[in-house]
């Protein structure tokens, strides 16, 4: 059996090269041997308190050093890491921890009251505070059910050995919402994480000395897998920052030579609009990878004319670990637009909607699905959504329309289903309509995203109210922030007589999306 552990990469790593720089969080540099010995003890920390192969440890916090040193210590007892999305409401973060069963709960000291609010309500074993991070001061005496993570460091417990991990070992459960409203858990193997590894340093200019810059949310997979695992365990450096700040980013970039980093179009938006950004040197930059949401051919011909740096566009999802298809640099200004060629060891395929056969004509437009080594199984604890997504013959089908051109490179047009992309945040309609149709005098209501020239697109509800009801855009926002997160929110309402139907009674969200571009009754902004 091949060894494919990030935890074992990570010892052996430290084992030749220790005082090279694993991590650089918030200017303070941890080496392969520090962050090794650190990984460690709290992997005997861990285990000490019950912890065993299988268990799901999670954590809720934002980006840090602490976030890898947890992950890498659940590969080494070959627990399952759950990243928590930090911006998700308390119902929300709820679902997660009580659907994944999790063992471990580990929480910085700003998502502490959050946590103690549903502590009764999940199968949490062991709650642990953290206050080892300089970033992220712990509380000078949190309660008792608290254990502190230097309790676990410093605990004199046998170091276990790595468990040998192999491509069907669960690393990772990372739960993306489903159109029912409630998010699933996808099941993230250690192979998916390795082969797409293998995907990126097969077509992407990635080097074993790589600086990344690590600034999207490692919560998510673009974050955490699309360069970032891979640069720390091939012995590369990660300049982690808790999140993106523009200017702090271009610093960043400047300072520390990055040659990679993974960020969504928003984000690299407001790169460019920092002062000084026309003038700063990033001729280091060779693997810049844009993906989770449409890309502005503008903003990729402005990267390349300012500075030379080329957008590498990507696509795929958490389900592809990220990447199903990459549009090498060479073709980043002759293909503006795509999102490339499928990844060396993944399928890509297009077929009809309705699942009727394959597509392959070029220009015709049909679903997307994936298959390959670096393609989840499923989802955890959810049969029905993994029979929705996965066929017969192993194709997962991404619910993404697009088409393929006559040289196979792939184009992202639209997506069966209604999700919003804000920011880089999945967004999906059912769940938003379901929190806002509990308001009092709200008869219905329909949720769609419309374009927006900072976020890409924004969420807008369309209500259908009771005679005299008039509901403000804070009340609504308000109301629906004790179960959503804030990025989920309307930024605007607008009012209708009606939701637009077929004979069937199924909404029409594309007349709906149509009615709200054409401004009708604006209640607020």
């Amino acid at each position: 059996m091949v060894d494919i552990s990030p935890a074992a990469a990570v010892q052996r790593r430290a084992r030749y090269d220790a005082a090279a720089a694993a991590l650089v969080y918030e200017g303070r540099t941890i080496t392969a041997g520090t962050l090794a010995t650190t990984v460690s003890r709290l992997a005997a920390g861990l285990a000490a308190r019950g912890l065993r192969h299988g268990d799901r440890v999670a954590f809720l916090g934002l980006n840090s050093a602490t976030l890898f040193e947890a992950l890498l210590a659940a590969s080494h007892l070959g627990a399952v890491f759950v990243p928590v999305n930090h911006r998700l409401a308390a119902d929300e973060v709820r679902h997660i921890l009580a659907d994944s069963g999790v063992h471990t709960l580990i929480v910085e000291e700003n998502h502490r009251a959050l946590a103690e609010s549903i502590l009764t309500e999940i199968p949490v074993r062991r709650p642990v505070l953290v206050d080892t991070d300089p970033s992220c001061p712990a509380a000078p005496a949190p309660p008792a059910v608290w254990t502190l993570l230097s309790e676990l460091l410093s605990a004199d417990a046998k170091r276990p050995t790595a468990v040998p991990l192999s491509d069907d070992d669960l690393a990772a459960l990372m739960y993306t919402s489903g159109t029912t409203g409630r998010p699933k858990g996808v099941m993230l193997t250690h192979g998916n994480l390795w082969w797409n590894a293998v995907n990126v340093d097969s077509m992407v200019d990635t080097r074993p000395d790589d600086v990344n810059l690590a600034v999207a949310p490692l919560f998510h997979i673009g974050g955490l897998n699309a360069l970032t695992l891979r640069t720390l365990t091939r012995g590369g450096t990660v300049v982690v920052r808790r999140a993106f700040d523009p200017a702090q980013c271009l610093a960043d970039l400047v300072e520390h030579r990055v040659t990679s980093i993974f960020a969504v179009p928003a984000m690299f938006a407001a790169l460019a609009r920092v002062p000084g950004f026309t003038e700063a040197d990033l001729s280091a930059l060779r693997a810049v990878v844009v993906a989770g949401a449409a890309v502005p051919p503008r903003l990729i011909e402005d990267y390349a004319h300012t500075h030379g740096v080329l957008l590498q566009q990507a696509w795929g999802l958490t389900e592809t670990a990220p990447f199903a298809t990459y549009l090498p640099a060479a073709l980043t200004l002759e293909k503006t637009g795509s999102a490339g060629l499928p990844m060396p060891y993944t399928e890509v395929c297009l077929m009809t909607p309705e699942r009727g056969g394959l597509i392959e004509q070029p220009d015709v437009r049909g679903e997307i699905c994936v298959r390959g080594p670096n393609v989840v199984s499923g989802y955890w604890n959810n049969q029905a959504a993994t029979r929705e997504a996965f066929d017969d013959a192993g194709w997962f089908h991404s619910g993404d329309v697009g088409y393929r051109d006559k040289d196979g490179h792939y184009f992202i047009v639209d997506r069966l289903k209604d999700m919003i992309i804000s920011g880089g945040e999945n967004i999906y309609p059912a769940e938003v309509e379901r929190v806002l149709s509990a308001f009092p005098g709200i008869l219905e209501v329909a949720v769609v995203g419309i374009p927006d020239p900072k976020w890409g697109e924004t969420v807008v509800a369309v209500l259908v109210c009771e005679a005299g009801v008039e509901p403000l855009l804070e009340e609504v926002r308000d109301f629906a922030s004790r179960q959503l997160a804030r990025y989920k929110l309307p930024t605007r309402l607008v009012v209708a007589p009606e939701l637009p139907r077929n004979a069937g009674g199924k909404l029409l969200k594309g007349q709906v999306r149509d009615f709200v571009v054409q401004q009708v009754t604006v209640v607020s902004d």
